[in-house]
């Protein structure tokens, strides 16, 4: 935008000088043309006095005429580059110039020409006169003819004068605009700096008049989006929140029912619908985990997320506290969970850190069949630190793997209890971080593998 707004000014303030040149071109010719319409009319007034200066005929009929000029013509001859040639009728050079005895004028009209001798374009003069010794042919040549001058000095007092004042102008003017589109310039990478997620309002003072209206109208739109994301959030949380205490107190009386149904089929005596209530139970768990993951989703989507400090955390004790709080839940599926964690620390949010982690190990307890593996790392490799979740489990094809990390997105034909929001809330807790989740097969070409870079 602009690259083309510095060269539609440069084309509209360079145009106008471009023209401006040529004006003054044609208009220095035209005085040039002047000029010479007035050297021709000089020169007609000068030939009837270089005829009137033949006064009269040598001793013997060969010997030339006798000349006395005329002081206009004699003036006119010794002030530059101007000359004569008096011939006869049939072209003989008779006093002047010897290479003035061009072919004579056929009638008493007077003739105009240019002619190249010695390196100097003549404007030459010819006419038919009647003398004292008869009729001859009387021709005035003048050297300074301002159209060939013109001609062999456009370059130099026409045309490079103009070319330099141009390229002049295009700097100046190309300077100018740079320093007056330099605020628009930084406005420019003031937006395209910002983070996706920030919607404040940008600096009005700080923008030219004419780009003013454009920048309230940003802030406008800014508000409006904030606005609307905000309210999303509140929902969010607020439902999330408003499911959690109920579903809790739902949770542990169908635990407590489910637990009677137990006993009560281990004695004999089945008194209660065993079945149905282990439904209810797993019902109540996934809509459980379902208001908990929107309370999470919502959290770690938070505008303000990026505005908090983040602090160093030690990621080799989160991995032990998480490894410690599934250990359970791998057992019971007799997976082998294990820990693979090297001393590191980064800048980041604990809470957020250990969500993430949280979700990845649970997906893969949770899909990894029984008797497979499970591995936790962490630590540096390539001058970055990371945190990595592996398992044997059936992995997710590739064509499918930017798709899980979408909202409410589960792979095809995938068994097992989920909402589909696990990576969701990883990927959305990675870019907080500044990364990005990276899902490649596990070891062997079994499983997956998820990967996240962090920041030292």
């Amino acid at each position: 935008m602009l690259t083309g707004l510095r060269r539609r000014l440069l084309v509209m303030l360079i145009v106008p000088l471009v023209l401006l040149a040529l004006a003054n071109a044609w208009f220095d010719y035209r005085s040039a043309d002047n000029v010479a319409l007035q050297q021709d009319e000089r020169l007609a007034a000068l030939l009837p006095l270089v005829a009137d200066s033949v006064i009269g005929s040598g001793v013997k009929p060969s010997d030339p005429p006798l000349l006395l000029l005329a002081p206009q013509v004699e003036e006119f001859i010794r002030q530059g580059n101007a000359t004569f040639g008096i011939s006869d009728p049939d072209g003989t050079v008779l006093l002047g110039e010897p290479w003035l005895n061009g072919l004579p004028p056929t009638d008493q009209g007077l003739e105009f020409h240019s002619e190249e001798h010695a390196g100097v374009t003549w404007r030459i003069a010819r006419q038919r006169q009647q003398t004292a010794v008869g009729e001859i042919v009387v021709a005035l040549a003048d050297g300074t003819d301002p159209r060939q001058q013109w001609a062999r000095s456009i370059f130099f007092r026409v045309l490079l004068p103009n070319l330099v004042l141009v390229a002049a102008a295009a700097f100046a003017v190309g300077w100018a605009v740079e320093r007056a589109l330099r605020p628009l310039l930084e406005l420019k990478n003031a937006v395209e700096r910002r983070s996706p997620r920030d919607l404040s309002a940008l600096d009005e003072g700080e923008s030219p008049e004419e780009v003013r209206p454009l920048v309230t109208s940003l802030n406008r739109l800014f508000g409006l989006v904030n606005a609307q994301a905000e309210s999303q959030r509140r929902f969010v949380a607020d439902a999330a929140h408003q499911l959690r205490t109920p579903l809790a107190g739902l949770q542990a009386q169908v635990e407590a029912w489910a637990q009677a149904a137990e006993a009560s089929g281990r004695g004999g005596a089945v008194t209660l619908p065993a079945e149905q209530v282990s439904k209810l139970r797993g019902a109540t768990r996934r809509t459980s985990q379902l208001a908990n993951q929107l309370l999470a989703l919502s959290r770690a989507d938070a505008r303000t997320m990026e505005a908090q400090p983040m602090q160093r955390v030690d990621l080799k004790a989160l991995c032990e506290d998480l490894l410690q709080a599934h250990l359970d839940a791998a057992t019971a599926r007799h997976i082998d969970l294990g820990l693979d964690a090297q001393p590191v620390h980064v800048m980041g949010h604990d809470w957020l850190l250990r969500e993430l982690v949280g979700n990845v190990l649970d997906n893969a307890v949770k899909y990894t069949p029984e008797g497979g593996t499970v591995t936790l790392r962490c630590g540096m490799r390539g001058g970055q630190a990371f945190l990595e979740v592996e398992d044997d489990g059936p992995g997710v094809p590739e064509a499918e793997r930017a798709k899980v990390l979408e909202r409410f997105y589960r792979v095809q034909g995938t068994g097992g209890e989920g909402n589909g929001l696990g990576l969701a809330i990883a990927q959305e807790i990675a870019r907080v971080h500044h990364g990005q989740l990276e899902l490649h097969p596990g070891f062997g070409g079994r499983g997956l593998r998820v990967s996240l870079a962090l920041v030292l």
